[in-house]
C-alpha cells in the first residue's frame, strides 16, 4: 500500500523543525528513523498531513559525557549507541540491551529518541529508559521541558509530549558505586519483538546489602512497568538465589497485568516475569559485587 498524501519539509536546524511544528500543530508529525511510522503511514494506520523529516538536523545527533552519565541526542542511529565505548561504560545497561533491538539493519537507520517517542510497550529502551531513571529534553518554538522517564510514558504509544513539542535529547544520571545492570529478554526469533523482557538496576550498601533496586518490564502492559512491588522484596536484603527468586516472584504476581495474544497467553508472560527477572537479578547482583563497572553483553533468552 501507499501512504495517504502528505506534504513533506526537510529543516537543516532544531529552530527550522520547531518552526514547522509550531505551524501545523497535530497534523505534523516528526520523521526519525522511519522505522515504526512508515510502515505505519503505508498502512495507512498513520496519516498525518505534515511530515518533518528531521534526518537533517545534525546538531541531534552526538553522544557526549555528562558529568559520569551521558546525553545522547534524538536523532542519534541506535547501530552508533551499540558501538559506542563511551555507552558501555558509563550506562552499560543500554549497550547490552541494543543487540536485542530488531536487526542491524533497523538499528542502523533506526533512533534512539525515535523509539523512545514511539513508546512501543514491546520496545527495549523506553524499559532501560525507565530502570536508569532517564530523564528526557523535549523542546518547543516556546521553550523547552525536562521529563523523567517515570512521567514520559503515559500508554500505548503514548507520551508526555505535546504537539509541536520535540524530544531533543536523552540523559542518563550515573550509576551509584556499587552498582550492577542486567538486561534480559525472550524472544521466539532474535529480531522479534520481545515476549517479556527485564531491566535490572541494584546498588548496594558498603555491608554488601541491598540499597536501591529499579526493575522495569516490557511487553507486560500497554508501556514499560516499574515493578515496585519487587523492589520492596529486595530493600536490605543480602543478595542471594533465593532473594532473587522470592522478588521474580513477587514481580510475577504483584507487579504486571500482562496481556494474552497469539504470541502468549497472559499465564506465560507471567512466568517469564518470574523466571527472567531472577536471572536478571542474579546477574546485576553479581555484577555489583564485582564493582569493576565492566558488564559484558549477556545472550538473550
Amino acid at each position: 500500500m501507499k501512504p495517504a498524501r502528505f506534504d513533506y519539509f526537510a529543516p537543516g536546524t532544531v529552530d527550522e523543525a520547531l518552526a514547522l511544528l509550531a505551524e501545523h500543530g497535530d497534523q505534523a508529525k516528526p520523521l526519525a528513523g522511519g522505522q515504526s511510522l512508515i510502515p505505519a503511514m503505508n498502512f495507512r494506520l498513520a496519516r498525518p498531513q505534515v511530515l518533518v523529516d528531521l534526518n537533517q538536523v545534525a546538531a541531534l545527533s552526538y553522544i557526549r559525557a555528562n558529568g559520569s552519565g551521558l546525553a545522547i541526542g534524538a536523532m542519534t542511529r541506535q547501530r552508533a549507541v551499540e558501538r559506542s565505548d563511551l555507552v558501555a561504560r558509563a550506562a552499560p545497561l543500554l549497550a547490552e540491551a541494543m543487540p536485542s533491538i530488531a536487526h542491524p539493519q533497523i538499528r542502523n537507520r533506526g533512533t534512539v529518541g525515535g523509539s523512545l517517542a514511539h513508546a512501543d510497550p514491546s520496545a527495549e529502551l523506553p524499559a532501560v529508559a525507565l530502570a536508569l531513571e532517564t530523564r528526557f529534553r523535549a523542546k518547543s518554538a516556546t521553550g523547552e521541558r525536562w521529563i523523567p522517564a517515570g512521567e514520559f510514558f503515559k500508554g500505548m504509544l503514548e507520551t508526555a509530549l505535546e504537539p509541536g513539542e520535540l524530544l531533543v535529547e536523552i540523559a542518563i544520571p550515573p550509576l551509584p558505586a556499587r552498582s550492577g545492570t542486567a538486561f534480559l529478554e525472550m524472544a521466539r526469533r532474535h529480531g522479534d519483538y520481545a515476549l517479556v523482557g527485564v531491566a535490572a538496576v541494584v546498588t548496594l550498601e558498603a555491608n554488601g546489602r541491598c540499597q536501591a533496586a529499579r526493575v522495569a518490564l516490557l511487553s507486560v502492559g500497554d508501556g514499560p512497568v516499574l515493578a515496585s512491588e519487587a523492589a520492596t522484596v529486595l530493600a536490605g536484603q543480602a543478595p542471594s538465589a533465593e532473594l532473587a527468586r522470592a522478588a521474580g516472584e513477587r514481580a510475577a504476581s504483584r507487579d504486571v497485568d500482562p496481556p494474552s495474544d497469539i504470541h502468549a497467553s497472559a499465564a506465560y508472560r507471567r512466568r517469564l516475569v518470574a523466571v527472567l527477572t531472577r536471572r536478571a537479578l542474579e546477574r546485576a547482583f553479581e555484577r555489583a559485587e564485582k564493582g569493576s563497572g565492566e558488564q559484558g553483553a549477556v545472550p538473550s533468552g
